[in-house]
């Protein structure tokens, strides 16, 4: 591939500045995003749907960016990038149906957001790795685990960066809880459980499209199956496939069961999963899992619990909770969902208030005696607090901002590639533990690159 000498220098110049931790400019004032700055990053945008227009929604909100292309084999798709990228920064951006042709004409990008499905994720990561560019790519890795491990290989072999779209990790709100609340302040004690769950609405869960789809949407069937998919409802519906996804587990749960690992600092030792079609009888995957990781700590064992349901969203939606011997951390990125209980008789915590770490919450009413026996078998209620304010931002701004300000060499990524994969090796035996109905005990090959 022939490269432009002054966009070689220009890249050089960045790569150098990344590797020696320069900081090039304060972010306010990059706002103009001049592409022949050699402070603006050339962005390419592949998949442009759903997800891909959220994340471009956190995007426009980072400034020293210039969004030169947006890929996407459908033209609704690829238009709407195009459209909304010209509003924002006035220039039209060169629209591809096909990575490669992309990545043979745009010779001087620096970075790609692959939000595409899942099991492209490892095939356009690769070939933006092994073209120079650094990337950001959407969770899963991969919709197989050789497909995760050939990402790390790439990045690693390259040495551009490799940011997953874990998001929480960048969360001010859990960045905070795991600093100063978990390890800083020890607060919850020794962790003992974590529970959590993904609750989605049956109306939320329903296929996407029905018999007419409007002419713009529709995707000729030459480029469907050019592109893995057998027909539109494939391309819509993508996630309820097993050749091209993980199904639920990995489409929401993957966001939460990162978490477990990241908070405890290591893999689990096991997983047992159950799970079926309770009510979407035709889909390949299941509409409701649960399953339980068995972790073994420095402190001792603690058990995951985590289920992801399509069919009901009671329960308060989604949220994790880590459970201790001297508090419960319930965590959203939901701010409303997130509280933290202090349990009778742990030390108090007036000390962390006064210092601004914790805001205490009005103390609930107390019930009217009673004379039944149960009550006597009663913990008594623990004490209710919240966190300081300031932890509100896009969810998936904080995460961008991060791989941004690595590529400058102003931060470390916080999710790279190879910590991904740790996160998400365990996550890919979920289904094989709810299909075969048994206790998988994870060997070093089963969870390693």
């Amino acid at each position: 591939m022939s490269q432009d000498p002054s966009n070689q220098s220009r890249r050089s110049f960045l790569t150098r500045a990344a590797g020696a931790g320069m900081v090039l400019g304060a972010p306010g004032l990059l706002k103009a995003a001049d592409p022949s700055s050699e402070d603006t990053l050339n962005v390419a945008l592949i998949g442009f749907g759903k997800q891909g227009e959220v994340l471009f929604n956190c995007l426009r909100n980072i400034p020293g960016l210039h969004f030169q292309a947006v890929c996407d084999i459908s033209n609704w798709n690829r238009k709407k990038g195009m459209n909304q990228v010209r509003a924002l920064q006035g220039s039209v951006p060169k629209g591809y149906v096909d990575v490669d042709e992309m990545l043979a004409t745009e010779t001087d990008l620096d970075a790609a957001i692959i939000a595409t499905p899942d099991f492209w994720h490892s095939p356009h990561t690769v070939k933006c790795l092994e073209a120079g560019l650094n990337v950001y790519c959407e969770k899963m890795m991969s919709n197989t685990l050789d497909g995760a491990r050939a990402m790390v290989i790439a990045a690693e072999a390259s040495g551009k960066l490799c940011q997953i779209g874990h998001q929480r990790r960048s969360n001010p709100r859990y960045r905070y809880i795991f600093d100063q609340l978990i390890n800083g302040n020890k607060i919850c004690g020794q962790l003992t459980n974590i529970n959590a769950q993904w609750n989605r609405s049956l109306g939320a869960s329903q296929d996407i499209g029905g018999e007419k789809l409007a002419k713009g949407i529709i995707v000729e069937d030459e480029i469907l199956n050019k592109y893995g998919f057998e027909n539109m409802h494939q391309f819509l519906n993508w996630r309820t496939y097993r050749d091209l996804s993980g199904g639920p587990i990995s489409d929401l749960g993957a966001h939460q069961i990162d978490i477990f690992g990241w908070f405890l600092g290591t893999q689990p030792k096991s997983v047992f999963a159950s799970g079926g079609n309770a009510y979407f009888k035709d889909r390949e995957h299941f509409d409701n899992v649960m399953c339980i990781f068995d972790f073994d700590t420095p402190q001792g064992e603690v058990r995951a619990f985590y289920q992801v349901l399509t069919t009901t969203s009671a329960g308060g939606g989604f949220w994790e909770s880590f459970m201790g011997t001297e508090a419960t951390i319930k965590v959203s990125e939901i701010a409303s969902n997130t509280a933290i209980y202090r349990e009778d008789g742990a030390p108090s915590w007036d000390d962390l208030v006064k210092r601004g770490y914790l805001k205490k919450k009005p103390a609930p009413p107390k019930p009217e005696p009673s004379a039944d026996a149960v009550a006597s078998y009663a913990s008594a209620a623990p004490e209710e607090f919240d966190l300081p304010g300031g932890f509100n931002k896009p969810a998936h701004q904080p995460h961008l901002e991060n791989f941004f300000a690595a590529i400058r060499g102003e931060a470390t990524l916080a999710c790279d590639a190879r910590h991904a994969f740790e996160s998400e090796a365990p996550i890919y035996w979920v289904n094989p533990s709810a299909l075969e109905k048994r206790l998988i005990e994870f060997t070093p090959e089963q969870l390693s690159v």
